[in-house]
């Protein structure tokens, strides 16, 4: 079970890896790939933590699909019970963690649209009365469409050409249904921690995705990264507006997005650049992909192993598994 042990242990690790990767990657493309790239890598990398853990755990139940009582398996590799009660230990803390997670997400949208009621409505627009200065992104709840929330307090500290970025940066949120990718990221981090890093990094993201948007609607860079700061200093220290499902203007490293929208629009990656990072995406893909795979068929190939020699019948393991066995010498161990 040597081998087993350590493709266990490189699909626990890798996710430390491939989040660096990720946000590295996403640093050299357009906002908007740069989000989808953080979404599919912690989809991915979330997909190879449960291939790890649930391989280990049903070991016992394969050995009794090859009819092998318990108490031999446990001969054979005493670990094999308590390493499966672990991963099924593990797997139910994700599925609470989970759980709790999206009750959060859902209670806190239900309170965002509770504190709307009472709002003026302008089609997609809700201004709340009061003095608070605050903007974000409401998505879709219950039957009533996504809209843009804006407080009394954040359209007094606006001139006019800033309300217009400001209102077409939260549209671009809608439109693009950014709150969809930050849930799938912020659920995926609920099963490995080393997921949680891209959440900053898909948040950064989403917000300079949004900016470029306003941009082209306002047809002027200078004036959105101007109205994005202004949004920002007048903002309530207290806002509503701090991650999913509620996306605002103002969040994220403001003087970033700031620098970027003074500098050109960027543009889909080419030559070099595109070849290298859809190369890195791919290997990591078919790093967890390879592995997954190895790791459920070298399982199933150490219990038919296990069950032959049980029986008395010839020893040696089929396939790539068999040789690996083989040339490692690890035997039954």
């Amino acid at each position: 079970m040597t081998i087993v042990l350590v493709l266990v242990m490189l699909l626990l690790v890798l996710p430390w890896a491939g989040a660096a990767v990720a946000r590295r990657l996403a640093a050299v493309l357009p906002p908007r790939w740069a989000c989808w790239s953080l979404t599919a890598a912690a989809l991915l990398l979330a997909g190879g933590t449960i291939s790890a853990l649930v391989s280990l755990f049903h070991v016992p139940f394969l050995a009794s699909l090859e009819h092998l009582p318990v108490s031999r398996v446990v001969s054979e590799w005493p670990a094999a019970v308590p390493i499966a009660c672990a991963a099924g230990a593990v797997m139910l803390a994700q599925l609470v963690l989970l759980v709790r997670q999206w009750i959060t997400h859902r209670a806190l949208l239900k309170r965002a649209w509770q504190a709307t009621e009472g709002s003026t409505a302008d089609e997609d627009l809700l201004v709340v009365p009061g003095a608070d200065v605050d903007a974000f992104a409401l998505p879709a709840y219950r039957g009533r469409s996504g809209r843009v929330v804006v407080t009394a307090g954040m359209v007094r500290a606006l001139r006019p050409g800033e309300r217009e970025v400001l209102l077409a940066h939260e549209r671009a949120h809608l439109a693009g249904r950014h709150h969809l990718l930050s849930a799938v990221v912020d659920l995926a981090a609920m099963l490995h921690p080393a997921i949680r890093g891209l959440r900053g990094a898909l948040g950064f993201h989403l917000e300079r995705w949004a900016d470029e948007d306003a941009a082209v609607v306002v047809g002027n860079r200078k004036a959105a990264a101007a109205a994005i700061a202004r949004a920002a200093l007048t903002r309530s220290s207290r806002s509503r507006a701090d991650g999913y499902p509620l996306l605002s203007a103002t969040s994220g490293p403001v003087p970033q997005r700031v620098q970027a929208l003074l500098l050109p629009r960027p543009v889909a990656p080419q030559g070099g650049v595109r070849r290298t990072g859809a190369l890195v995406m791919a290997m990591l893909v078919a790093a967890v992909a390879v592995g997954s795979l190895w790791l459920a068929y070298g399982l199933h190939e150490y219990v038919e192993y296990a069950s032959r020699q049980l029986r008395g019948t010839p020893s040696g393991c089929s396939g790539l598994w068999g040789t690996l066995e083989d040339l490692l010498g690890s035997g039954t161990g």
